[in-house]
């Protein structure tokens, strides 16, 4: 078979940049890579044919950058765009300015995205073709009073969900009416980061539901078909941890509906390219929860039971080809599981971000395992991005050896330089509650005892004779020809004559943080305040939230470790800290 295009620019970073060029290469496609500043020497640059530079160091700055992309395109001549997944892969303006140049988007028409990138007007689609959704409002959200009046009408909790993103961004529990408020308002400003938009919508909220997605594929010709179920229910802070496939203990009856029902939703909704139907199960019961439009962190678990390339699929389908095969013919061949690595610190159960470099990275191998990075041992982890490292893959003949096949490859992953959440992946896999099949998507928050789990490896230091590069921008003749070029040098080579400053940090106090209970509130990890919560002269209790910090794209509340009065605020909201940096103290 041709290759369906002749240039792929992608459109993302990471591991799935890393994923889709490894796919095109296989099918004699060029790719190009984009990057931000903090990515000039990224895994995806490395080994794409060509990259270009977006500039800035942040999403916003960068990879959410619409014009610096639609630049990139035109420079590269590329044909066709893959998005990836996050950032603008279920933008349906992004989605749209490409295809209107006359280049392929790899996913869905735009008038398909708006339909399911808005929860709101998906779950009215849904609805029309005979698929229920989790009761809720099917408005956008204005303020916290129309989220007390539902919760006291419907009971409580319920979620506030991004209305244009996915992937547990931007959703918050609520548990009261006194917490609506501040919910509302952390909803809002975390999708805002994440997606661009700050839409929020309303709905009951599950207590111990099973998270089951089902994987679909749609050509332009009219052709459908669902591949399987995946489980993706040991989660923490609504993101997923592990997911597998099939869904293991799901009735055989269930998993049919469900996959029809899916078919269903792709098809009111004039899908094409591959997508995601997700569904909470409770008690016998399903509901449709959202589509998302756009390749999935564990699609591998579903290539490894189908035996299907998904990108290749996704490449073939786009470029207008039909499927080459049909419902009847989809075989499932034995069990898969997929770890999330994250550089994450899972002590104690509190899953702290872990940004900074990886001094070493040794993935397993073996009979059945597969490993999708997006890092190698000297690349760093920026607090800018999302946190993934990279997707452990794991196939056996059954679930219990895809189990023990996963763990044992867990244990012998090495990685140092960045904390990770192996420890808790492994106590996931260890426990009979997982084996039994009997958590859900709190069962990792309310019932996994993490107490007892320490980091897999301490965060260094920052060396203090590390010295940071800085660009120069000079001019340099090739055969004749004259060619404005931007360095980057160690920062003893010269004065920048220009380029980008270095965030502004807020020195840590005299002797770094101090003991718990001392008044002297300090962040555990780096990252940007976005919150300040109190000011001078409040009174506070243990446990108040002081400010919100976000690193890696999540949000973290710091608190009071005593009450007492605050004598002083030494942040403000947009001010970058470093881990153990004092940011308030209490008298």
């Amino acid at each position: 078979m041709p290759a369906p295009f002749k240039t792929v620019l992608i459109a993302n970073r990471g591991e799935i940049a890393v994923r889709v060029i490894r796919a095109c290469q296989e099918l004699g496609i060029e790719t190009v890579a984009v990057y931000s500043e903090l990515d000039r020497e990224a895994l995806h640059v490395r080994l794409a044919d060509h990259a270009f530079a977006l500039g800035g160091q942040t999403a916003a700055e960068s990879y959410l950058n619409t014009e610096a992309i639609l630049d990139a395109i035109e420079k590269s001549g590329a044909d066709a765009v893959h998005p990836g997944y996050g950032f603008f892969s279920e933008n349906a303006d992004f989605a749209r300015a490409i295809t209107e140049r006359g280049v392929t988007f790899v996913g869905p028409p735009p008038e398909a995205i708006e339909v399911m990138g808005d929860k709101i007007s998906a779950r009215e689609a849904a609805e029309k073709v005979g698929v229920s959704g989790v009761p809720g409002i099917t408005e956008f959200l204005s303020n916290a009073d129309e989220v007390v009046a539902f919760g006291s009408e419907n009971g409580w909790p319920v979620a506030i969900k991004a209305a244009f993103g996915g992937g547990g961004r931007g959703m918050k529990v609520v548990n009261s009416a006194e917490e609506a408020g501040d919910a509302l308002e952390a909803a809002q400003r975390e999708s805002l980061a994440y997606f661009g938009r700050d839409e929020c919508y309303l709905e009951r909220y599950l207590t111990k539901p099973r998270h089951i997605e089902i994987q679909v594929l749609c050509d332009q010709h009219g052709n459908a078909v669902h591949l399987s179920q995946r489980d993706c229910s040991a989660q923490r802070r609504h993101q997923k941890l592990i997911e597998e496939a099939p869904a293991p203990g799901l009735p055989a009856d269930i998993a049919l509906a469900m996959g029809e029902a899916a078919v269903a939703v792709a098809k009111g909704s004039n899908y094409t390219n591959a997508g995601t139907v997700e569904f909470l199960y409770e008690d016998g019961d399903f509901f449709y929860l959202e589509m998302n439009t756009r390749l999935q962190v564990e699609h591998p678990v579903t290539e490894l039971i189908t035996g299907l390339d998904l990108v290749a699929l996704q490449l073939h389908v786009a470029a207008g080809g039909e499927l080459p095969f049909s419902q009847e013919d989809v075989t499932v061949t034995g069990h898969a599981i997929e770890v999330r690595i994250n550089a994450e610190d899972p002590a104690g159960g509190a899953f702290l971000p872990s940004p900074g470099p990886i001094e070493t990275l040794r993935v397993p191998s073996g009979f059945g395992v597969r490993w999708d990075g997006g890092y190698e041992a000297g690349d760093e982890i920026s607090q800018y991005y999302d946190n993934l490292v990279g997707k452990l893959i794991c196939h056996g003949k059954d679930r219990d050896t895809a189990i023990a096949r996963t763990l044992r490859a867990l244990r012998e992953f090495e990685i140092a330089g960045v904390a990770t959440t192996i420890p808790a992946d492994i106590a996931i896999l260890d426990h009979p509650d997982f084996a039994a099949m009997e958590h859900s998507t709190k069962w990792v928050e309310d019932v996994l005892d993490l107490s007892g789990v320490s980091a897999s490896s301490p965060a260094p230091a920052a060396a203090e004779d590390d010295e940071p590069k800085v660009r120069r921008d000079t001019v340099v003749e090739v055969n004749g020809k004259r060619f404005d070029v931007a360095l980057w040098v160690p920062e003893s080579a010269g004065v920048a004559a220009s380029g980008p400053k270095k965030p502004r940090r807020r020195a840590a106090a005299s002797g770094g943080a101090a003991a718990g209970g001392s008044g002297q509130v300090a962040v555990p990890m780096q990252g940007t305040i976005v919150k300040v919560s109190v000011e001078v002269g409040d009174e506070v209790e243990v446990g108040d939230t002081i400010v919100v910090l976000e690193a890696m794209k999540m949000e973290n509340n710091v608190a009071a470790d005593k009450a007492g009065t605050v004598a002083e605020i030494k942040v403000a909201p947009g001010d970058a800290v470093g881990g153990g940096d004092v940011v308030a103290v209490i008298s």
